[in-house]
């Protein structure tokens, strides 16, 4: 693997690669990191793939802005794209899980011609509106706590998770992943919880990630912290009013879904499956693929089953 520097304006965004031959570009989510893609790296590189995981701005060695606006999917897919030029001469596949996931879609419906292929995990698509989802959740968690909504009080979150990092950072990985409670994370909690609160701490954390893999991400935010993360859910505030030009669109690419059957956000929205018809406005969708057991993090807790799906969307390309 091979670690560059990017430039994207005026920031500089950490890429790590592996591999020669087309161009998969992966972005991750929260709170991650470019590590959260190693499995698909170490597959598909040999598989004759360059493989590419940037740390989205504001994670690991990536500029860390501090200014809400720099967090608007406006300004992180120009950063997708600034990477994706960088290396390679034609058009690349997007890979996109959690937060990397939107990113990815507007990167796609922003820039056609250099992104010939978007793979969702985890969030599927929805077209662009003119509508904050923020208000979406103070009405469907109105009167109890919602993760995103605690976000939007500036200071707070990020002095709970710098506290002890190892600690937030296990609890939050352990409540979205397939071996919690069922929908453990957005579990009814007083309106005035802290995001931890009634979290567990789990020893010892599932085999899906090792001591040493922990240790990479808990070095991470040591040293960037949470502001530029936590920014992004703010920022959602400005996207509406921004991109007017993709708003109700489609991705017209090729494009797939993969989930896990665990995953909390299918219930996000109280009394839906959010993962029912992840096609629905995509105009040449290949397939969805649901992970048995799996939670929210997906390509790490089950990286062969992710692979396969992965692979298969390659294939038919």
């Amino acid at each position: 693997m091979d670690t560059i520097e990017i430039k994207s304006g005026d920031y500089t965004i950490e890429v790590t690669t592996e591999g020669e031959g087309p161009l998969l570009l992966c972005v991750h989510g929260w709170p991650e990191l470019w590590y959260s893609w190693r499995h698909q790296m170490s597959y598909f590189a040999p598989r004759g793939y360059q493989v590419a995981a940037m740390s989205v701005r504001g994670y690991g060695n990536s500029s860390h802005p501090v200014e809400v606006e720099n967090y608007t999917v406006q300004a992180l897919s120009d950063d997708i794209v600034a990477v994706a030029r960088a290396l390679s001469s034609g058009p690349a596949i997007l890979l996109g899980h959690d937060w990397g996931a939107p990113q990815v879609y507007t990167a796609a419906l922003r820039f056609p011609e250099q992104f010939s292929a978007v793979a969702g995990l985890s969030v599927p698509f929805v077209p662009p509106s003119d509508n904050s989802t923020l208000d979406l959740w103070s009405v469907a968690y109105q009167g109890r706590f919602f993760y995103q909504s605690y976000f939007q009080k500036v200071g707070v979150v990020e002095a709970e998770l710098s506290e002890d990092v190892g600690t937030a950072l296990r609890k939050i990985y352990f409540a979205l992943s397939g071996e919690a409670p069922l929908n453990e994370w957005i579990k009814p909690k007083p309106q005035d919880a802290g995001l931890l609160d009634d979290l567990v701490d789990p020893a010892p954390f599932p085999e899906w990630m090792t001591q040493d893999d922990f240790a990479v991400y808990i070095n991470a935010f040591e040293q960037a912290g949470f502001v530029g993360p936590i920014n992004r859910y703010r920022a959602q505030t400005l996207d509406a009013a921004q991109l007017p030009d993709i708003k109700g669109r489609n991705i017209t690419q090729p494009s797939c879904f993969i989930g896990g059957s665990r995953d909390a956000v299918r219930s996000f929205i109280p009394g839906m499956d959010l993962y029912s018809d992840p096609g629905a406005h995509c105009d040449a969708f290949f397939e969805s693929t649901l992970i048995d057991g799996a939670g929210h993090w997906v390509q790490q807790e089950a990286p062969d089953a992710t692979n396969q799906a992965l692979g298969r969307f390659l294939d038919h390309l």
